[in-house]
């Protein structure tokens, strides 16, 4: 029997808009929540607002209005991205209002200073605003920040400390046992490569004149708020009512058999680092996978909204549809590497794969059955070799494109699908129903019937595998066979229970996409 899995999207920033980079991350996790919970997984999936950081009260200013009214009116914009891109979020945290939160974290710093892992000294050292982290001089970039290409702002103030340094064999063992993955490999050796360096121990709080008074307070000391990134990290325990001892901290975080973070690679310290060592100073269990996904780019130039150069994925959705978005983001990005995004690349992929490929395969068959034998898939009769390599790349597409999605790459996941939309339609080329139809012999209609039920079988499989990248498209063509995701299961014979089961014509699932977008 499968177990509890929680995973979670990192809590971006509301001092702008999203842009394409968040809905990459969105698209990955939620892909990846439903394939655990189609394997039969308890799933909960969790994604929320960063709203306590010195951006948006930066952002605020600048727009003279206050920082409750911009991250009021910016988190806005991310919920509905979420439903544009038909996200199945279970909870959403907030964590400037979310109350579980804010007690949540004062009860996690609580337990750190518990464990003797908090002190105050005086610090000075180079700030970047955009990252919401100090750098060291050789971190920097021709004295700039890497990420944003800003000069960090020199802060001089007297903060807590995390005894992040004592941590660092702890840290170590945990990764390299496998206890914490991060994935890929080449993340995993990032990681590694920066504990080994040796661990100086962060400041966690932020004068609350520098704050502007916004933020979580430190406990004790009304002078101080929370640094942002300590806050942020909790809203994955929090969401699930930590600081109440609540049945969903126990059953998706303590007790979960998978607690999965999507994070993008340029917060990997935070979620395979600090996350990790504040767990453990707080002696609460630590997540067991760090996924790490590249960004996308413009012209080679990361997407971000300090940049200028953001793509809006909401204003995407509504020019080309939910399903092409989706479908390009995980099927065209790498999940794992830098993404050069292209327009015209994206409804490219999405006629030639989509309206081409999977959707006039389904017409194809739907199609066939109707005309041929009045919507009733027939039962078959003997199987041929043509039959068999049918069968035989419904088994591969479906163990590799699982394999492939244990292994968090659903880019691969979807390749190992788009076999099997391939050898369908090959398949049909080489049956040529429409000769077989024509013909009166026995012979002939027996081979027909064995084509057509294979086909429904086929485009059955298939409706199963692409539900978690394409949910409303795997609802149509289920559909479409009197079926739904939760009446199919991938672990029955494939063609059980089709002869005698009534299908309709399927309706252009994918209508095509005219190039240039406007």
């Amino acid at each position: 029997m499968s177990g509890a899995t929680f995973i979670s999207t990192t809590i971006p920033y509301v001092n702008a808009k999203p842009h394409l980079g968040h809905a990459l991350e969105y698209v990955q996790a939620d892909a990846y929540a439903r394939h655990r919970a189609r394997q039969g997984d308890d799933v909960l999936f969790m994604s929320g607002s960063d709203e306590n950081s010195l951006k948006n009260v930066l952002s605020a200013e600048r727009l003279n209005i206050s920082t409750r009214e911009l991250v009021d009116t910016n988190v806005v914009y991310f919920e509905r991205l979420i439903e544009h891109l038909d996200l199945r979020v279970d909870h959403f945290v907030r964590t400037s209002v979310d109350i579980d939160h804010i007690k949540g974290a004062t009860e996690f710093w609580r337990r750190m200073e518990k464990s003797g892992d908090i002190y105050s000294k005086e610090y000075e050292g180079l700030y970047c605003v955009g990252c919401e982290q100090f750098y060291g001089e050789a971190e920097l970039v021709e004295g700039k920040c890497p990420e944003h290409l800003t000069v960090p702002e020199l802060v001089r103030e007297r903060n807590y400390f995390f005894r992040l340094s004592r941590y660092q064999d702890a840290l170590l063992e945990v990764i390299e046992s496998g206890a914490l993955a991060v994935w890929p490999a080449s993340r995993m050796n990032e990681v590694t490569s920066f504990i080994r360096g040796g661990l100086a121990d962060i400041s966690i709080s932020r004068s609350i004149e520098r704050a502007r008074g916004w933020g979580i307070p430190v406990p004790g000391d009304p002078g101080q708020v929370m640094y942002v990134w300590i806050d942020a990290l909790t809203n994955y325990v929090n969401g699930l009512g930590f600081v109440r001892d609540a049945e969903g901290y126990h059953k998706y975080w303590e007790n979960a058999d998978r607690r999965v973070h999507a994070v993008g690679k340029g917060v990997i310290r935070f979620h395979a680092v600090y996350w990790p060592a504040m767990l453990l100073s707080a002696r609460v269990p630590l997540p067991t996978d760090v996924v790490v996904h590249g960004y996308i780019t413009l012209s080679g130039q990361k997407l971000s909204k300090s940049l200028g150069n953001v793509v809006d994925p909401a204003e995407l959705v509504q020019q080309v549809g939910t399903d092409a978005v989706r479908y390009y983001l995980l099927a065209d990005i790498s999940p794992f590497l830098d993404g050069d995004f292209s327009e015209e690349r994206m409804v490219s992929r999405y006629n030639s794969d989509l309206a081409n490929g999977l959707g006039n395969l389904v017409s194809r068959v739907t199609s066939m059955v109707t005309r041929y034998r009045d919507g009733i898939v027939p039962e078959g009769g003997a199987v041929t070799e043509a039959d068999t390599a049918l069968v035989n790349q419904v088994a591969a597409s479906t163990a590799e494109a699982t394999a492939a999605m244990d292994r968090f790459d659903g880019r691969e996941a979807l390749a190992r699908i788009w076999d099997l939309v391939r050898h369908t339609n090959a398949y049909i080329d080489g049956r040529a129903p429409w000769h077989l139809a024509k013909a009166d012999d026995a012979a002939s209609q027996e081979v027909l019937d064995t084509t057509l039920l294979h086909l429904v079988g086929a485009v059955r499989r298939l409706g199963w595998l692409i539900s978690p990248f394409l949910p409303s498209a795997s609802d149509a063509i289920l559909g479409s066979l009197g079926e739904s995701l939760k009446s199919v299961s991938v672990a029955e014979p494939w063609l059980d229970g089709l002869p005698g089961c009534g299908i309709e014509k399927a309706p252009a699932i994918f209508p095509r996409l005219e190039l240039p977008v406007d």
